[in-house]
């Protein structure tokens, strides 16, 4: 049995010090996980370019497998695995772009890649490896979420994985976080840290700062660079700048030091050109922007290059990334400098704020650019973006449909007023289509699809048929949406069709599609429509959820055991995939798997009334009356509108012998769920009872709507019984 480790140390010197002392497996690769070098995924693209080759050379059907997350995280791969699908935000147009990335797709993105090192190890020689993750403390959110997946999925008897962080303790990304780091250190990591004092006071006071330059003079009676001339103290600050100053060499960091700010410039400059000319489009996120960020350009020229990064992360769903890189374009522009520039680096801060949960941060951002700005179309958009704060991305607590409704009514009076009337059409029907948001969330369907339709009919006849096709779809796909929350399921259907024409390649249509052909009972063309989304997404628990309950409709047990073998495989805490896996080794006498489910999923979720249900159940079988009888008793506690519980406790004290008790619990079960099953469950007990009449009522029942011949047996008993002289 191997084990994940985890060292924690400041120095690189002490980290390969300590895991020197560990036995590992041969080495896959050393990641430098710092986002300096390449922004978003730097250490998961760093180990596929790695691998990559030989992987693909080994499995070829892992490139068009995972696809997306190899060209996520490694975009040097294009042309070696097939392209992403194409969807209308990524048509050759200056249209604006009103969808992007759900908050959750970084973390399929993770499983994706996790899956592709996985099933790499395993066409190798069979022998174990290792990797070590080098300046974690220092990596995107990203690559949080990809280490923490890779060891929560990954044995370490297969593949030990080793994490270096400094030792500080490791602080969460600000907003939710979908798998942490930190936790997942604790829980499954051996951990190793440098004895205190290991670093010397020398060694701290040289060691980087975050912008890379040294935070001391260092000890003036150790001078690292005594005896060196002008043009070697260069080329060690050269050679310093080639790591993107992450080396901690204390001769490098004081070369780089000595310096005169213009001279460090020159070898930004320098080290920026090369970089460029290597065409590997992940350098544009991180180390491009930091050595443009200490060059020679203008404040135009910097903020430039950081937007050219951020709308890369932005369009990809990489929302922490376009946080940070807006932020720094901020910190060298003015509004004065480059208006337009300006606001785009805010506004795709405010938006991928909000898509983090930050919403706070957000509406401070649009404050000041209302307080600053006196550009109405600054306002404009600034109004819709705080209406949708209030509308959807505040919590429950602060969520304001009417303040929402307010600011969305300044938006389409500005957009009234815009001069191009492309613009103004358009414009007017996107704030319309946020107020039908509003209106629907405050139960007004009528009015939320009025505003809709309007919003279509007035693009119509104001553009072309192929102008802002994004838009124009994504209201019919909201039409959709309301259609289905309203159950007018019929018409849903239609424009998720209509959207599907026009986008085909955009996993979501089909997802939803899906879920309106289940709830019309069109489970075999729902499963099409789920296996269609896999198909376009990385690895992705919902899908395959809900193909579950489609195959259970259709009788396929062993196919939905699959779907949620794969639920639970890509997240152990979804609490309703135990329920129905339990529930379904419940139904094939597999009490053992069914408990597991259940003591896992009440670990997550202790008071969950279906798991303690289950527990119940399974106790019940086990001849654990009792016990069953407590647990079936403390889900009722929870929901007492759980006719399965109710029903399996009238069942335990049947058995029990408790027949007055168990008829009560049964009489609530049939007020709540009337079944055939329940119906005949209660008739066992009042024939038990000497209930005859009362018990040929519920045969009878059941007889109506199906060939029950014991039932029918029993109903002959009753209504003998029933005719039989009494007797003194």
């Amino acid at each position: 049995m191997g084990s994940h480790h985890w060292i924690a140390a400041d120095r690189r010197a002490d980290h390969d010090r300590l895991r020197g002392t560990l036995e590992l497996p041969p080495l896959l690769a050393r990641i430098d996980a710092h986002r300096r070098l390449r922004g978003p995924f730097t250490a998961a693209g760093q180990l596929v370019r790695a691998i990559g080759v030989d992987a693909l050379a080994r499995c070829p059907e892992l490139g068009p497998r995972h696809h997306i997350e190899i060209l996520t995280a490694a975009p040097e791969f294009d042309g070696a695995v097939p392209h992403i699908r194409a969807t209308l935000e990524h048509r050759p147009t200056s249209e604006a772009r009103t969808r992007y990335q759900a908050r959750l797709h970084t973390l399929r993105i993770a499983h994706g890649l996790t899956e592709f090192v996985r099933d790499y190890l395993a066409a190798l020689d069979g022998a174990p490896r290792a990797i070590v993750f080098a300046n974690m403390q220092e990596a995107d959110p990203t690559d949080r979420e990809f280490v923490a997946v890779l060891l929560r999925r990954l044995d370490a008897a297969r593949l030990t994985v080793v994490v270096e962080t400094g030792t500080e303790p490791m602080q969460e990304p600000p907003g939710p976080v979908s798998v942490s780091l930190p936790a997942t250190l604790r829980e499954r990591t051996i951990r190793h840290a440098a004895p205190v004092g290991a670093t010397t006071a020398r060694q701290e006071e040289n060691s980087p700062r975050e912008d890379g330059e040294p935070t001391g003079d260092g000890d003036a009676g150790t001078d690292p660079l005594a005896g060196l001339d002008d043009a070697a103290i260069r080329e060690l600050a050269r050679a310093h700048v080639a790591t993107e100053c992450l080396d901690d060499d204390p001769a490098g960091l004081a070369a780089y030091r000595s310096l005169s700010t213009a001279d460090r410039a020159v070898l930004h400059d320098e080290r920026r050109a090369v970089l460029v000319s290597r065409n590997e489009p992940s350098l544009l996120l991180g180390a491009v922007p930091f050595h443009a960020e200490r060059g020679t350009g203008s404040p135009a020229e910097i903020a430039a290059v950081l937007r050219e990064a951020q709308v890369y992360c932005k369009n990809r769903g990489l929302y922490h990334a376009t946080v940070e890189l807006g932020l720094r374009g901020r910190a060298v522009l003015d509004l004065a400098d480059a208006p337009d520039l300006w606001w785009d680096l805010t506004g795709d801060v405010t938006t991928s704020l909000a898509a983090t949960s930050r919403a706070q941060e957000a509406e401070a951002l649009y404050d000041e650019a209302r307080t600053i700005s006196t550009d109405p179309a600054i306002h404009m958009h600034a109004a819709y973006g705080t209406s949708m704060l209030f509308a959807r991305h505040y919590d429950d607590e602060r969520r304001d449909p009417e303040r929402a409704r307010r600011w969305l009514n300044q938006a389409i009076a500005i957009a009234s007023l815009l001069p191009d009337p492309k613009e103004r059409a358009f414009q007017s029907a996107f704030q319309r289509n946020g107020l039908a948001l509003v209106e629907t969330r405050q139960g007004r369907p009528e009015a939320a699809l009025l505003l809709l339709n309007e919003g279509m009919a007035l693009l119509d006849r104001e553009l072309e048929p192929e102008e802002q096709l994004l838009h124009r779809t994504g209201l019919r796909y909201n039409r959709a949406q309301v259609y289905g929350m309203f159950g007018r399921l019929e018409e849903a259907l239609a424009d998720y069709d209509f959207v599907i024409d026009a986008d085909p390649n955009f996993p979501d249509h089909y997802f939803n599609r899906g879920n309106v052909r289940r709830r019309l009972g069109r489970n075999a063309e729902a499963i099409e429509d789920y296996q269609h989304t896999l198909l376009l997404s990385p690895p992705f628990p919902e899908a395959y959820y809900n193909l579950a309950d489609a195959r259970l409709e259709l009788g396929d047990v062993e196919g939905a055991l699959a779907d949620l073998d794969r639920v639970l495989e890509l997240e152990p805490e979804h609490v309703s995939a135990r329920v129905n896996r339990a529930g379904i080794r419940c139904d094939l006498d597999d009490l053992d798997g069914a408990w597991a489910d259940v003591t896992a999923g009440l670990a997550v979720a202790p008071d969950n009334a279906h798991l303690l249900c289950l527990r119940g159940r399974v106790l019940a079988e086990r001849g654990e009356t009792e016990a069953a009888d407590q647990a079936l008793t403390a889900a009722l506690g929870v929901d007492a509108g759980l006719a399965e519980a109710w029903a399996l406790r009238g069942g335990v004290r049947y058995g029990a012998g408790d027949l007055t008790a168990a008829v009560t619990d049964l009489d609530h079960a049939v007020e709540l769920l009337d079944t055939p099953e329940i119906r005949y469950n209660r008739a066992l007990v009042n024939h038990a009872a000497g209930r005859f009449a009362e018990a040929a009522g519920d045969y009878r029942a059941v007889l109506a709507v199906a060939d029950d011949a014991d039932a029918a047996e029993r109903l002959d008993v009753c209504l003998a019984a029933m005719s039989a002289p009494a007797t003194v």
